[in-house]
């Protein structure tokens, strides 16, 4: 596996890990993401020092204004895009306007990923080696009981 595909599985497991801590903890108010880098539960799990965290804050801080601009503008051009196929606008207009909005979501995607990343790359190799065992477990968590043959649905 090549680096670069390894920090994106990593960035991604990142996001999945942090759900054992959201379980423990009163849910954020909406519109604000969990810091899981100032959570106690998670610090400890990760083993992460006070300057990893504050490292990995200051990238949330610096990415932080540009993502809330994307996700501004994405969200602009989906309510766009409702007005249009409310309307019934031609399918050549709405092909351009679906165009724009995938666009936008691959952008701020992009963005979100290359921050992910820049944390994770804070992270020490056996700290990363801990996000897979966590995101083993959150997975094995999250799926629902096999069905047995003839069970009622």
């Amino acid at each position: 596996m090549t680096i670069s595909l390894r920090l994106r599985t990593l960035a991604a497991l990142l996001l999945l890990t942090a759900a054992p801590v959201l379980a423990q903890r009163p849910p954020d108010p909406p519109g604000r993401p969990f810091a899981w880098w100032k959570s106690d539960p998670f610090k400890k799990e990760l083993g992460l020092t006070a300057d990893q965290s504050s490292r990995i804050d200051k990238i949330w801080e610096t990415t932080r204004p540009e993502l809330r601009q994307e996700w501004d503008e994405l969200s602009k051009l989906e309510d766009k895009l409702s007005h249009l196929i409310q309307t019934d606008a031609d399918e050549a207009v709405l092909s351009r306007q679906i165009d724009r909005v995938e666009s936008a979501r691959a952008n701020a995607n992009k963005t979100r990923s290359l921050m992910l990343v820049q944390m994770l790359k804070v992270l020490t190799h056996d700290q990363r080696t801990r996000f897979r065992a966590l995101h083993d477990r959150w997975q094995q968590e999250q799926q629902p009981p096999a069905r047995r043959p003839g069970d009622a649905r």
